[in-house]
């Protein structure tokens, strides 16, 4: 097991300017972390743009991680393959292949990317609708797993958002693309987005994980919330609307209502052998917060 984090749970400080992505990477080594996961947020490898690389920053993030001796275990990217439009699909692909570059770049061998997007209508996240497109977001992961195969790299599919999460539609996608190779990053908080039991879920994808996104979330109910009507805000302590009308917020592992325990329990029970990565989104400062949920996860690993 490699435990480590996302440079995601350090956005708001790359935001704000108190922190570059070489304090970041100091800052996962500083703090016992086996590896990083790096999305591109407050980090421009990729000119979504002008669809071109930025060929010095990699090699700068590459070469400073490798100095300090931190492995770069995945790189997570959103997308969506279901534009509704034939020529923006095209552009969304060619985008993504962008990113599978400079994932090659970093030298990796495993990366992410989404099939749809995190902010769509909840009216349109459908059960008819999934099944009705399937066949598109098979299509594109068809030819990216082309892309990504040549050179050298591994998809994971993730339990994301609204549309394509919950363990059923995630391992129905998985199953569907025909590729053994494809496999998933298994987020144990996000099964909440769609209102699904964490532990039951991590138990029926455990078979499929290639990573595991650790999180947790305050769960209440919306009438307790008076005011707190945000959606598709969940970053930074946001509170925002699951698909069964509950409200969640994020929180520092262990505090939240997720029942970490057992899910680490199940992950542990399970043999699973491989990379481990925190994603805090909470409110707290992103410093403090990172730091107090990277011990917690060592210490109920070790106890469970």
């Amino acid at each position: 097991m490699k435990f480590g984090m996302s440079a995601y749970c350090l956005t708001p400080a790359m935001a704000a300017g108190r922190k570059t992505v070489y304090d970041v990477i100091d800052f996962a080594k500083e703090h016992g972390c086996e590896h990083i996961e790096f999305v591109p947020f407050h980090l421009p490898f990729v000119n979504d743009q002008e669809l071109t690389l930025d060929e010095k920053l990699i090699d700068s993030v590459r070469e400073k991680c490798a100095d300090v001796g931190l492995e770069i275990s995945t790189y997570s990217v959103n997308a969506d393959l279901l534009k509704p439009d034939a020529e923006e699909r095209r552009r969304e692909i060619e985008r993504v292949k962008r990113h599978i570059d400079a994932a090659a770049r970093l030298g990796l061998k495993r990366m992410r990317y989404d099939t749809s997007s995190f902010r769509r209508p909840f009216s349109t996240n459908t059960v008819e609708n999934f099944y009705k497109e399937l066949p598109l977001m098979v299509e594109g992961i068809k030819e990216l797993h082309e892309y990504t195969g040549e050179r050298g790299i591994r998809t994971t599919l993730e339990n994301h958002g609204f549309f394509v999460n919950g363990s059923d539609r995630i391992l129905h996608l998985i199953q569907e693309t025909g590729f053994d190779d494809i496999k998933m990053t298994l987020d144990v908080g996000n099964f909440q987005c769609v209102d699904e039991d964490s532990v039951a879920a991590v138990k029926k994808c455990l078979p499929y994980a290639e990573i595991i996104h650790l999180k947790d979330f305050y769960i209440r109910k919306k009438s307790q919330l008076p005011g707190q009507t945000e959606m598709f805000n969940c970053d930074n302590g946001s509170w925002f609307e699951t698909m069964g009308g509950r409200m969640l917020r994020g929180s520092i592992l262990g505090q939240g209502d997720l029942d970490i325990w057992e899910i680490l329990r199940v992950i542990k029970a399970s043999g699973f052998d491989g990379y481990m990565s925190l994603e805090f989104e909470g409110m707290e400062v992103c410093e403090q917060g990172t730091e107090i949920s990277l011990a917690m996860a060592r210490a109920i690993w070790e106890q469970v």
